[in-house]
């Protein structure tokens, strides 16, 4: 008899910490944060904002480009037929025109990679706001935003999208 009540003691405790071990589990989930650079709300707002913020500049650097190889058709199929002081006054014309060109070019790359980059970050604090509220309200204790492999049971992506107000199927 006290043998039986040695085991079932023992058979208590056990359940008891396997309970208490299952409660103390953290709980994990995960983010695919390319993904919500992609499909959410404010990363396609923000997309849209810098198309509108510098087409202007764009459809400017299309039109110069344009004009730069009409104007080298032009030097290559005129060369014969130019008088040395016009083909000369054509090649310079070009060659300005090509480094204002280029200087423009890399200006637009500079500035649209400015404004990508403060976009991108007002984006990232409004998904980071996001996850905070999900990871709280819902009793997460570690979110991951990288990782190898993730199990679908575990990747809160959709949920996060739709606090954000985009799209959550795949």
């Amino acid at each position: 008899m006290k043998v039986s009540r040695i085991v079932f003691a023992g058979c208590l405790a056990l359940a008891t910490m396997t309970a208490a071990a299952q409660d103390a589990a953290p709980r994990i989930g995960f983010v695919n944060i390319e993904r919500l650079l992609r499909d959410a709300a404010p990363a396609k707002a923000s997309t849209q904002k810098l198309e509108r913020e510098f087409s202007a500049r764009e459809k400017e650097l299309q039109d110069i480009a344009a004009r730069l190889k009409s104007m080298g058709e032009r030097i290559d199929r005129d060369a014969t037929v130019l008088s040395d002081s016009d083909r000369m006054r054509l090649q310079r014309e070009y060659a300005d025109l090509e480094k204002d060109f280029q200087r423009r070019q890399r200006e637009f790359r500079e500035d649209l990679n400015q404004r990508r980059n403060e976009e991108l970050a007002q984006v990232v604090e409004e998904a980071n706001r996001a996850i905070k509220d999900i990871a709280e309200k819902e009793g997460y204790d570690l979110i991951l935003q990288e990782a190898i492999t993730v199990s679908p049971r575990i990747d809160i992506t959709d949920k996060v999208l739709r606090a954000l107000g985009g799209e959550a199927a795949r």
